[in-house]
């Protein structure tokens, strides 16, 4: 698993302090899609380094990494993040119908009855809501809308999403612009 040039890599996980004395590792998922962990998948790290992880154990939040046996080597990676590639995660990660990765939201352009509000800088998750995280259209802001704004991300405000076109259609968006 190479990155392509300058391709963004996605922050997935952190590995944290050593239990025990044969280099098992606590394991932190910052995703959505924990079965893209399992023995044998690869990552990279911000260590510069590519792991492969070996006898990983999710229910008891732990892992291995193949090659390394003890807890000095193994004290080497706490605190490393793990990194992949938007093509690892879309081969390995299963999505529901309806479902969007993050990724392929951002930069979307997002219109409401014909009119374009702006387009999503990121999507935010806050509680248990994903939001829109929005930059206003320039012409609204000439008109004295704020720059940016949130939009939920979930029925009734969203109507429809391609991802292929980058254009997610809502509804209310424009009342929350004016009421931000």
């Amino acid at each position: 698993m190479k990155p392509q040039k300058k391709e963004q890599l996605l922050h997935i996980a952190t590995i944290g302090k050593t239990v025990g004395i044969h280099g098992d590792m606590k394991f932190h998922d910052k995703s959505d899609f924990p079965e893209q962990f399992f023995d044998g998948a690869t990552f990279f790290t911000n260590l510069k380094k590519e792991i492969t992880l070996d006898d990983v154990d999710l229910d008891r939040g732990l892992i291995r990494i193949k090659g390394v046996n003890t807890v000095e080597e193994a004290k080497k990676f706490t605190n490393a993040k793990l990194f992949t590639t938007r093509d690892e995660t879309r081969k390995n990660c299963h999505l529901e119908e309806g479902e969007f990765f993050w990724f392929d939201i951002d930069d979307c352009e997002v219109y409401e009855d014909g009119v374009r509000l702006g387009h999503v800088h990121e999507v935010e998750r806050i509680a248990i809501t994903n939001y829109l995280a929005m930059i206003t259209d320039e012409k609204l802001v000439e008109k004295g809308l704020p720059k940016k704004f949130l939009i939920p991300f979930h029925e009734p405000f969203r109507v429809s999403v391609d991802i292929e076109k980058k254009i997610i259609i809502v509804n209310g968006g424009m009342d929350i612009l004016e009421a931000s």
